[in-house]
């Protein structure tokens, strides 16, 4: 007597979804518990994390599924010796097998999408004492700019932030598109020249965090670095306090402030410690060279040239095209003068 076909096909079918329940859990589980991000900072960061995980639960069995269906075909339905002139039978198929295959991931994609959308609208919802900053993206620098009610916006190269209180970015683009990106928060969005892009974020947790432009922008792309400070309120208002004079890089006796021209920039020409770690001047990005070091022993004609045509002379470890080559017009020679007899006196000390 033989044996039902209908046995030898469920017994592999039982096998393989075997496999695959276990396949399924181990993936799960190892994607659950590998760390994708850097530790959360924001209250976005927390419902933005958990839709990662829900993605990760519904992705990884349909990914198992599929693949152990075109393993299973593949071997058992593969060609045998013999029949490489044969035909296949000629089949319909099961129209009630591809209406369920096209019903559930639909309705898989529909549910996911609903709350997606429900993640995105509560972290955006408006707060209570909410705070604006302005960030403007530059090859290859960031600047951000804190509104004041009395005058003129403060200008930094680094983010400060309170601690738990609600931010609004206001983002914009000077030259090509740039991303606005502050891993720990999770949230970003590209800085478009013409058009100011917006999100809100709330900081929960104390400390410094990596600034990251996430689209390719030229050659300093990678450099394109800058940070933020999380501090408690009293912190920040000594902060921006201090921040508020003087408020131009020419002083009331109508000399040159220097250092402060290569903090913050003349309103045209980018700050130079946007890019530049200088001690004195308490600046510490690094996406051009290390000042105290490069200018170390340097005469004036050295840093002058620096200045306005820097790809004369590389730095080791840096690339051509970085920084901009307009310093000597966007600069007064007033400007430039100050500008290089104060990292004459500084750099290195």
């Amino acid at each position: 007597m033989s044996e039902d076909p209908r046995r030898e096909t469920r017994i592999p079918l039982v096998q393989m979804a075997i496999v695959a329940f276990v396949a399924s859990a181990i993936g799960i589980a190892a994607g659950v518990a590998i760390e994708w991000f850097p530790e959360d900072a924001s209250t976005q960061a927390g419902p933005i994390d958990r839709l990662y995980d829900v993605l990760i639960w519904s992705s990884v069995p349909i990914f198992v599924l599929v693949t152990m269906i075109v393993l299973f075909s593949a071997w058992k339905f593969r060609m045998r010796p013999g029949e490489e002139q044969l035909d296949g039978p000629p089949i319909h198929g099961n129209t009630r097998l591809e209406v369920i295959w096209t019903a559930i991931p639909a309705i898989i994609l529909v549910l996911l999408c609903a709350y997606a959308w429900i993640v995105l609208v509560d972290i955006e919802e408006a707060r209570a004492d909410e705070m604006r900053v302005n960030v403007v993206g530059q090859q290859f620098a960031w600047t951000f700019e804190y509104p004041q009610a009395d005058g003129e916006p403060i200008k930094s190269t680094q983010l400060y932030l309170p601690v738990n209180r609600p931010v609004r970015f206001y983002v914009k683009a000077l030259d090509v598109i740039h991303d606005f990106w502050v891993p720990a928060f999770r949230m970003k969005i590209d800085a478009v020249p013409g058009i100011e892009t917006r999100y809100r974020v709330t900081p929960t947790r104390l400390g410094t965090y990596p600034v990251v432009c996430a689209e390719l922008c030229g050659l300093g792309h990678a450099v394109m670095r800058a940070q933020t400070r999380v501090v408690t309120p009293a912190e920040f208002n000594t902060w921006l306090a201090e921040q508020k004079a003087p408020a131009a890089a020419t002083g009331e006796d109508g000399e040159v402030d220097a250092k402060r021209l290569f903090t913050e920039g003349n309103g045209t020409a980018t700050a130079c410690g946007a890019c530049h770690t200088l001690a004195d001047a308490g600046t510490s990005s690094q996406t051009g060279p290390d000042l105290d070091q490069s200018l170390a022993g340097k005469d004036a004609e050295f840093i002058e040239q620096g200045i306005v045509a820097p790809d004369a002379e590389i730095a080791s470890g840096f690339q051509a095209g970085i920084m901009p080559k307009n310093y000597g017009d966007t600069l007064s020679d007033e400007e430039l003068e100050a500008l290089v007899k104060y990292l004459g006196e500084v750099a290195g000390k």
